[in-house]
């Protein structure tokens, strides 16, 4: 059975009138609506087939029929014509980035807000990672005879500090020494990049005072490299109740459940990692609990390094049009900003 260019056109009519009412779409509407030039026989007949070859669904207590999966698949693959964001949209983009802000994290936070704003569906942002990034200074700052706090700041702005203790008789000209020797070896390279091989020809520097040493080791190699952001930020959570899907509060429950999983949040973003929009659309997606939901994501990067993953959730029933947009939009004018801001 072939899908022509009349059951492409009868298969569009039915998602575009779905995504909009939520309600089974029949024949008679098909018909009424869209202006296909087509009896109403004619597109029942079509209906049947594109239901035989799995595009369309029909509802137990419904004559209508709904869009399965393959459907969606194939309306964003092949189908949708792409929504530009209208004036107001890109406006209230630019004012967001436009604004100063020069906490990272911060930026993510509003950017998942203006997403669950502008697309009424649940936003959801990957902090920035740590191993996409490059360290752009180390330095050694004595607190007291007997601390010293180890400033790690990298190429994103992401400044991590960590307090460690010094041996007696360590002054402030040997702790610049050591910051110096640490910026020869590290400077430039991400923290996935720092290795105990790197640091073992610098020991003998430290021969009088290994378990300082030991420390520095275990903070540039271990401690700084298991603190990345998994950090997740979500906006709109409960722009959920918006739609009819979710008006049953089992399912509703669910959706609220699955928000709260910021580990599995955290692995469905960092998987949407190579570049551009992508969509993940109902059964297509790992987890069972987002069988029912569509995803898209897009990156955002500093310069041509990808840090992190921005994207929303909502129903299969998904403006996908308007979504890809937005998304493709957002990537991009986050990564300028933040490029703008902490790009070397």
């Amino acid at each position: 059975m072939k899908l022509d260019s009349r059951k492409l056109q009868i298969l569009q009519a039915i998602i575009n009138d779905y995504i909009i009412t939520a309600e089974p779409v029949g024949s008679r509407t098909v018909a009424r609506k869209y202006n296909l030039g087509i009896s109403s026989a004619t597109i029942r007949n079509e209906m049947s087939d594109l239901e035989e070859m799995g595009f369309l669904e029909q509802p137990h207590t419904s004559a209508g029929r709904v869009p399965s999966d393959k459907a969606y698949r194939l309306y964003v693959d092949r189908l949708m014509r792409i929504r530009e964001l209208t004036d107001q949209e890109a406006e209230y983009v630019k004012r967001t980035y436009q604004e100063k802000i020069m906490q990272l994290e911060q930026v993510i936070f509003q950017t998942a807000k203006v997403l669950s704003d502008i697309t009424d569906y649940t936003s959801i942002a990957l902090a920035p990672q740590l191993n996409k990034v490059t360290i752009r200074h180390i330095q050694l700052v004595p607190v007291d005879k007997d601390f010293a706090l180890l400033v790690v700041v990298t190429s994103s702005g992401i400044l991590k500090d960590t307090l460690i203790r010094i041996p007696e008789g360590i002054d402030s000209d040997f702790l610049q020494k050591v910051s110096n020797i640490l910026n020869d070896h590290f400077q430039g390279r991400t923290f996935d990049q720092i290795d105990i091989k790197d640091i073992a020809p610098i020991r003998e520097v430290f021969a009088r005072n290994q378990k300082f040493f030991n420390s520095l080791v275990d903070i540039l190699t271990g401690r700084l490299r298991e603190s990345q952001q998994k950090e997740v930020y979500l906006g709109g959570t409960t722009n959920i109740f918006n739609f009819p899907e979710y008006q049953d509060i089992l399912r509703a429950r669910s959706f609220l459940n699955l928000m709260e999983e910021k580990d599995l949040l955290y692995h469905i973003l960092s998987r949407s990692n190579d570049g551009g929009v992508k969509v993940t659309i109902g059964t297509e997606n790992p987890h069972e609990e987002l069988k029912e939901c569509s995803i898209v994501t897009a990156t955002y990067s500093l310069g041509d390094r990808v840090l992190g993953t921005i994207g929303i959730i909502g129903p299969t029933r998904m403006e996908y049009s308007k979504a890809v947009s937005v998304m493709d939009y957002m990537g991009k004018a986050l990564s300028t900003y933040l490029t703008r801001l902490f790009g070397e």
